[in-house]
């Protein structure tokens, strides 16, 4: 009920503020503050800003696809989304026109080259789906008109803003998700500044149109994560009383293998995990009952790409049907 009425209120103000946009010179306080910030900390030049911002749309399309995020379904309706026969073939094809590339992502580091297809499938199906927001008009509308995350989206509009003077970007040009990510890795712009590499050496990271930069990119993310080359991501748990009641929420692994062994955990026959590795039970709901895994610590890694444990399982059961049919 808090989330609705908070998202109401959200909606109203936005609705009620549109009109503050109509001249291309109204801001509000709080945007001008975010501008005399950029002026002072990045000397950034005040009426250009003023401007860029002018045009800034809110868009309560934005305000309502944030309430309704797709990893917030069950898993049982989660997943059939991204486990289809059509994304499998694209991962293949994509897998075998640039199984070079790959190669070399895995071999600098270390990060399975099936992984990386099933990160690339997972968040735009290869570049087929690469939003059709206006990233200013999102992280403008998420930044100064949604409550719950303005200090998160605010801090990506800096991001954004920076990003697109050290790239040469076209602030109003460029197109992502709801929540202001983009290209083929869905990178947001903290992240693309942070974790964007140039992969094929033409002296531009380019991860909007160019899938060699965005494979090295997401290689490149997700060691600086913390992957571990050759570790185990999860592991399928027998569906016992025992392991239902060891699952828990959250992403942390804050248990160890031995811990969980000692307060009862149930593993498949013949399977030998060092006892010191961190480890979480999660469960994965089904229409009458539920799966459960056991979460290592690459595991929790992919949770750094998206902050959900479906999101994390839908990679790795999607990168282990890729491997397999490969």
């Amino acid at each position: 009920m808090l989330k609705q009425l908070t998202s109401s209120i959200a909606l109203s103000a936005l609705l009620a503020c549109t009109s503050c946009y109509a001249d291309g010179t109204q801001l509000s306080a709080e945007q001008l503050a975010f501008i005399d910030e950029l002026v002072v900390e990045h000397n950034f030049e005040r009426e250009k800003l003023k401007a860029l911002l002018s045009q800034a749309q809110p868009n309560q399309d934005i305000l309502e696809a944030i309430q309704r995020p797709w990893e917030a379904k069950p898993w049982y309706q989660y997943h059939p989304i991204f486990l289809t026969e059509k994304r499998l073939a694209a991962g293949l094809e994509f897998w075998q026109e640039h199984a070079e590339t790959l190669a070399r992502a895995e071999q600098q580091f270390g990060v399975p080259a099936e992984v990386i297809v099933a990160i690339i499938g997972v968040e735009t199906f290869y570049g087929s789906y690469l939003g059709n927001y206006q990233v200013l008009d999102a992280l403008n509308t998420l930044g100064f008109h949604y409550p719950p995350r303005a200090s998160f989206f605010r801090s990506e509009l800096k991001e954004f803003l920076l990003l697109t003077r050290t790239e040469s970007l076209s602030p109003t040009e460029l197109k992502g998700s709801y929540a202001g990510a983009m290209g083929y890795g869905q990178f947001i712009s903290s992240s693309y500044r942070h974790y964007a590499i140039d992969f094929d050496d033409d002296g531009v990271r380019n991860l909007l149109s160019n899938p060699v930069d965005a494979i090295g990119s997401v290689a490149n993310y997700f060691l600086k994560n913390g992957w571990r080359p050759q570790a185990p991501v999860a592991l399928e748990l027998p569906t016992t009383s025992a392991n239902a009641q060891l699952a828990s929420d959250g992403l942390k692994l804050t248990t160890t293998v031995a811990q969980l062994l000692n307060a009862g955990l149930n593993l498949p026959e013949n399977t030998e995990l060092d006892g010191d590795m961190k480890a979480k039970v999660f469960r994965f709901e089904q229409p009458s009952d539920a799966d459960y895994w056991l979460g290592l610590h690459n595991f929790y890694v992919i949770t750094r790409y998206n902050r959900s444990p479906l999101y994390a399982m839908v990679v790795h059961q999607f990168s282990q049907q890729l491997a397999a049919a490969r």
